[in-house]
């Protein structure tokens, strides 16, 4: 009885919950998310607490579900490797079924929060869904390409939020879109890079040459100049309602030029050490770009 009760206990529900979302993940999406959405309103969508808040709990029921899906599908591979042997499905604490009833369910609850905010917000919700758990997911496995397929759902929060603002899906969203895609690339690269042996476990095909090469290097450093142009577009006036000032785009391409310094660091020591410190230096420029697009709205 005892174990029964100290299986079921909340604090274990709590941690598995988290893990099985991959909660710091689902987090930072939906940051990302309340970042587009910021961008988005104006006189004519105006800022509604209410569409926020739906945004955000359902936006991270969708991230949520694709990872609970993930794990349930790579179980038996998710325990050949160190890095997520002790997750919920792969460790035997919980068992498929559970964990498919608690991605459905997040499922349904995260596609009617985003249906409630507009349909549209909700079908992006139900592509990237699909995109990452039915095409994503199994060509992991198969060829180096799933990394290009996974950048769609990964670049979709972003222009979520504008579309959940607007009710349209526009050269504003598509800008925000392939900001998020390009940026994917040497975030997911650099993981595949550091994490190399891990993933060989696994038979996993990460890096675009399947080699921690100067090809690869070579990818992530294009990936990163191209990142840099998407970024500077809104400051070009291309973009109708998305736009910022020359101090914001300067700050922009200075951080772009961070990134890339870390990309070219890469490049030439080649080594796990330098991947992780671009990897962190991804996640920090992507969190402070959209901080400086949201500061230079409510400046100008």
């Amino acid at each position: 009885m005892e174990t029964n009760q100290s299986t079921l206990s909340p604090l274990k529900i709590y941690h598995d919950f988290k893990q099985i979302t991959k909660a710091g993940l689902a987090i930072s999406v939906v940051f990302s998310s309340i970042a587009g959405y910021l961008l988005g309103f104006s006189d004519q969508h105006p800022f509604r607490w209410l569409t926020l808040f739906m945004l955000a709990i359902g936006g991270y029921c969708m991230v949520g579900a694709s990872n609970a899906f993930n794990q349930v599908i790579e179980k038996d591979l998710d325990a050949l490797m160190d890095r997520t042997k002790n997750r919920p499905v792969a460790s035997g604490r919980m068992s498929p079924n559970v964990a498919l009833f608690v991605a459905s369910l997040l499922t349904i609850i995260g596609l009617i929060l985003l249906y409630l905010i507009n349909p549209k917000t909700a079908m992006f919700g139900a592509i990237s869904i699909f995109l990452y758990t039915s095409v994503y997911t199994p060509l992991k496995t198969i060829t180096p390409l799933s990394v290009f397929v996974g950048a769609f759902p990964g670049a979709i929060p972003f222009m979520l939020g504008w579309v959940a603002a607007t009710d349209h899906f526009g050269i504003e969203a598509g800008t925000l879109f392939l900001i998020q895609f390009f940026w994917q690339f040497p975030h997911f690269w650099a993981i595949g890079w550091f994490l190399f042996e891990d993933y060989e476990k696994a038979g996993f095909f990460m890096l675009p040459t399947g080699q921690r090469d100067n090809k690869t290097a070579t990818q992530i450093i294009l990936y990163c100049l191209w990142l840099i142009v998407a970024s500077l577009l809104p400051y070009l006036g291309f973009t109708g309602q998305l736009h910022i000032s020359l101090v914001s785009a300067l700050l922009v391409f200075v951080l772009g030029l961070w990134m890339l310094l870390y990309a070219v660091k890469l490049y030439k020591q080649r080594t796990p050490k330098a991947a992780r410190v671009l990897m962190l230096v991804s996640v920090s420029y992507i969190t402070l770009l959209q901080i400086i697009y949201i500061t230079d709205k409510f400046l100008h």
